[in-house]
């Protein structure tokens, strides 16, 4: 096993994996109410990079910047039409390319928040580039517009709170996750939470491109005794959720899977014979609950084959942790 977190994600993918479409080519934000002043602004079709928008009596604030400056400008349309409030702060849930790359496009006076540990890792933009073109199919000329990677003007640790005007959105780095940064916002008088790319509705596959499960565990169980009033979630990518579900099913998810590669790699198998022994939970299906969130049976059979892609990823990952930092 490992708590190391490496300096960058892993670039290694499982043979003829297919990660989740990014492209914003064909994507639709569609606006969620979740309370006055407060909504979700979901992709069609999943996963493609959901959004939010808070705003009090004095101003507003957004959630992730989309993946491209164009993406970015219809996010702030979007706002402009749902509120009157100045826009004043942008929330940056990760560093990666698809929810940062559209940071350059917010007026000079909006104020960009983020974890510290994201905006360390904010330092080299071609390499960001090429690890999220994976993800373009096709698409990846789009980057071009992406001229340069604007960073977060302030920083926190673990817990900030923003002051909207009547509505305080709280700021959690709970630990590393998907990533080393990953940053909760939460607004504690409607109970939800923009969750980024740290935790997707219960039943779909989460990401480990730079960690391994021990660690990912540890911010799980932070976040659930935080936020014990949590109700629903705005994950990164896909359906909204039930928070504490999605919490619980995650680290049953991440618990089995520590223990069968910590298994394997005492054992000295090698990573064929790893994939071939751990659990996939997608073998047959999704989960009930999940397949009526996401609709037609399309939109399901999508999702499906992505979970199986990303837990053959998520195995390989923690494989490559456990033998390179035993």
């Amino acid at each position: 096993m490992s708590t190391h977190i490496p300096e960058r994600e892993i670039a290694e993918r499982p043979t003829a994996y297919n990660g989740p479409n990014l492209s914003p080519v064909g994507m639709e934000l569609m606006p969620r109410r979740l309370a006055d002043g407060v909504h979700a602004l979901m992709a069609v079709p999943a996963p493609k990079d959901n959004n939010g928008l808070i705003a009090g009596a004095d101003a507003a604030l957004i959630v992730d910047a989309g993946i491209t400056p164009d993406v970015s400008r219809t996010i702030q349309e979007m706002a402009a039409e749902l509120t009157d409030r100045p826009l004043r702060y942008l929330i940056n849930t990760t560093y990666h390319g698809d929810h940062t790359f559209g940071n350059l496009a917010f007026p000079a006076e909006t104020v960009i928040v983020s974890s510290r540990a994201n905006r360390a890792n904010m330092t080299d933009l071609g390499y960001e580039k090429r690890v999220r073109s994976g993800n373009m199919y096709g698409d990846e000329a789009l980057f071009d517009a992406v001229t340069t990677w604007r960073l977060p003007d302030v920083v926190f640790d673990s817990f900030a709170e923003i002051d909207l005007g009547g509505r305080t959105v709280q700021l959690w780095h709970f630990g590393p996750g998907n990533g080393p940064g990953d940053t909760v916002v939460y607004v504690p008088d409607t109970r939800v939470a923009w969750t980024g790319n740290l935790l997707c509705h219960a039943g779909i596959a989460h990401m480990l491109l730079q960690g391994g499960p021990e660690p990912y565990i540890a911010t799980m169980r932070a976040m659930k005794e935080a936020l014990p009033d949590l109700e629903t979630i705005i994950p990164g990518h896909g359906p909204a959720g039930d928070g504490h579900a999605a919490v619980d099913t995650l680290i049953s998810y991440l618990e089995r899977l520590h223990e069968e590669v910590d298994s394997a790699v005492r054992q000295g198998r090698t990573l064929e014979e790893t994939m071939g022994a751990c659990t996939d939970p997608w073998a047959e299906r999704l989960d009930p609950a999940l397949a009526a969130a996401l609709g037609p049976p399309a939109a399901q059979h999508a999702m499906l084959d992505l979970c199986r892609n990303l837990h053959r990823l998520n195995v390989l990952a923690t494989y490559r942790l456990y033998t390179r930092h035993p």
